[in-house]
């Protein structure tokens, strides 16, 4: 329920959003999220003390720095949990953990694994992977993995790296003791990740749509799940072809299980469901290995 005084978004006015949405991070809001796009914005438009969604607009276009950024913070959907999608980590975990050390073995790779997750939300994803990799690799090897997402606000939140105690059966409990601090005190109730983890995440804002990846660098996986989904066609197009040359020869990138990038022709092959890989100099993936 609108509070009283601020009337409820118009269909112009919820069409104005959705094109701004779409202009600036690429995602398609259909007209059921209006709804949706009503509630959230309310609480700003309140603090602010405006009396429309219309006004509210021309707040964020006259301040598309720090207003902009609070809108799209408000605007994007932030699901995710530790070890989502675990046939992907067993995937990583079973073979290719076990090809970069095979090919490291033969000189043919260095003994750093990068990887990148892309729209990390609030952090489980990436440390998911940080722990799974400090865990699985001896410790000569470097692991550096680049957390990113569009939202200042969940970037805050898993720099924090606190979650509620009730998140902690997500996590393999081999992984519990090496890797997580249980809180105490004030903290009790909650968990943070330990300070070895959270040294090999590097977390920075990046916009999938506008951002230029080249200063990144390449990494040899790129987690990019649950987000292509909001995107239409041709704008999946363009996010997945910056993702590609962001890859190694035989790179890998993994998106979200209900995603597919059938007919991309980008020099991916699957390898699995929503796995793929970026063909290079040396082969040696079974499709259906995972």
């Amino acid at each position: 329920m609108l509070d009283a005084g601020i009337r409820p978004l118009t269909e112009p006015e919820f069409r104005q959003f959705r094109d701004l949405v779409e202009d600036q991070v690429g995602i398609h809001l259909s007209s059921v999220k209006q709804a949706l796009v009503n509630a959230r914005l309310l609480a700003r438009i309140r603090e602010l003390g405006l009396r429309t969604f219309g006004e509210y607009y021309d707040c964020v276009i006259k301040s598309p720095h720090d207003e902009l950024i609070r809108f799209i913070n408000a605007i994007c959907t932030n699901e995710t949990r530790f070890f989502r999608e675990p046939n992907q980590f067993d995937y990583l975990r079973r073979t290719l953990i076990p090809y970069w050390q095979s090919e490291a073995s033969r000189g043919r790779h260095p003994r750093r694994v990068r990887v990148w997750s892309a729209a990390c939300s609030s952090g489980e994803e990436p440390y998911s992977v940080a722990m799974l990799l400090l865990s699985a690799l001896p410790p000569e090897w470097s692991v550096e993995v680049l957390a990113s997402d569009i939202s200042t606000k969940v970037l805050e939140r898993a720099l924090g790296a606190v979650y509620p105690i009730t998140r902690v059966s997500e996590i393999p409990a081999e992984l519990q003791k090496p890797y997580l601090l249980r809180g105490v005190g004030s903290r009790d109730g909650s968990f943070r990740i330990g300070p070895n983890v959270r040294a090999a995440v590097r977390f920075q804002r990046e916009n999938l749509v506008t951002s230029d990846f080249s200063p990144l660098g390449s990494f040899d996986l790129i987690m990019c799940r649950n987000v292509l989904m909001y995107f239409k066609e041709e704008t999946r197009r363009h996010v997945v072809g910056k993702l590609v040359r962001r890859l190694v020869p035989n790179g890998h990138l993994f998106v979200g299980h209900s995603e597919s990038l059938h007919g991309f022709n980008l020099g991916l092959e699957t390898v699995a469901p929503a796995m793929y890989h970026l063909r290079g100099e040396r082969e040696g993936f079974a499709r259906g290995a995972a």
